[in-house]
């Protein structure tokens, strides 16, 4: 069956505190959406087909999938409220008490701060809802560190089998379990199956590949066949573009604790920007260009830290994103017109 509608994917990347960026790209577009389509209740969930994130981009994919209610297929959070869950909580998400200061090393000795504020955030948000009654396909990334392999979180996996299911805020937990800042997350499936799980940013930073490749073996509805390429508009959104140089001089002579912070960036960045160069040649291969779209923010006067949540730094980053959303407002608008189109 050939596919009349454009499959919808949005993949938002990790980076902790920085999330509010994309975050305020997607209110931005949001309200462009609802203006374009003169629904003035209309959410970012209602416009896509799939969402993929890892850590901070898991997160915030789960919180707009949630639903109304526990029976219901419509969006309960607007873009709005889910940059509130980062502005609001996030001074108490990365707060660090001097004793946990000294005890950790400064995350060198144990992790630098307690889960113990993420997961009531969490537990706010999401309370008991499972995986499976999220409303729409979603794919959210993290890392089994005892099986050693990437471990998919994903909706439609969910709703067939109670292995695959778990509660969301489980998965928010697991996907943003970032090493050196919090704690393994230690999840249990609704079969009772146990799961060690870290950060998916440890080898998805970006995981727009992984939502493609996912988009591939999904049959979204019995008017559509799994899609190729050319049946799929993907928005793809960093969380800020950090491009700190290193330079030959200081380089040259680095040994193992030099080298650890410099190569961990390198390492991130760089999956992102080959995840980046990967879609391209296969939207250019397939004559589709315009159907993937990739916008990596500049922090502006933002801090790089994923973990800076000073009431400075949280503005600033409202700031970036907002400026980020108005500097790509064309390309926004004519990607909002092909979301409605097929809807």
């Amino acid at each position: 069956m050939p596919n009349t509608k454009l499959t919808r994917i949005l993949s938002i990347d990790g980076g902790g505190i920085r999330g509010i960026i994309p975050g305020q790209i997607l209110v931005h577009l949001e309200k462009k959406l609802q203006k374009l389509d003169k629904n003035p209740e209309g959410k970012i969930a209602d416009y896509f087909d799939l969402l993929t994130g890892t850590s901070t981009g898991g997160i915030l994919a789960c919180i707009y999938l949630c639903p109304k209610d526990e029976n219901s297929i419509v969006p309960r959070f607007s873009a709005e409220e889910a940059v509130e869950l980062y502005m609001e909580k996030g001074d108490d998400i990365f707060d660090i008490s001097l004793k946990q200061k000294i005890l950790s090393g400064g995350g060198l000795l144990d992790e630098k701060y307690s889960a113990s504020e993420l997961e009531d955030a969490l537990n706010d948000y999401f309370n008991s809802l499972k995986l499976s009654r999220l409303i729409k396909p979603c794919l959210i990334t993290s890392y089994d560190i005892r099986r050693r392999r990437a471990h998919f979180l994903t909706q439609h996996d969910a709703r067939k089998k109670k292995s695959h299911d778990y509660f969301v805020k489980d998965v928010a937990r697991a996907t943003s379990a970032a090493p050196t800042y919090f704690e393994v997350a230690r999840i249990k499936s609704m079969s009772n199956i146990t799961y060690p799980l870290v950060d998916g940013g440890v080898f998805a930073n970006n995981p727009t590949l992984c939502g493609y490749s996912e988009a591939r073996n999904i049959v979204f509805d019995e008017t559509r066949s799994k899609p190729t390429a050319k049946d799929m508009v993907i928005l793809s959104i960093g969380t800020g573009n950090v491009d700190t140089p290193y330079y030959y001089k200081n380089a040259k002579d680095w040994g193992l604790m030099q080298w650890v912070k410099p190569l961990i960036d390198i390492m991130m960045s760089g999956v992102a920007e080959t995840v980046d160069y990967q879609l391209k040649q296969i939207f250019n291969a397939v004559e589709k260009p315009d159907q993937y779209l990739r916008i990596d923010p500049d922090l502006g006067d933002a801090s790089r830290e994923m973990d800076d949540a000073s009431i400075e730094n949280l503005n600033a980053l409202k700031k970036a994103g907002m400026e980020c959303a108005l500097s790509h407002d064309k390309e926004l608008t004519e990607f909002a017109k092909i979301l409605i189109a097929n809807k």
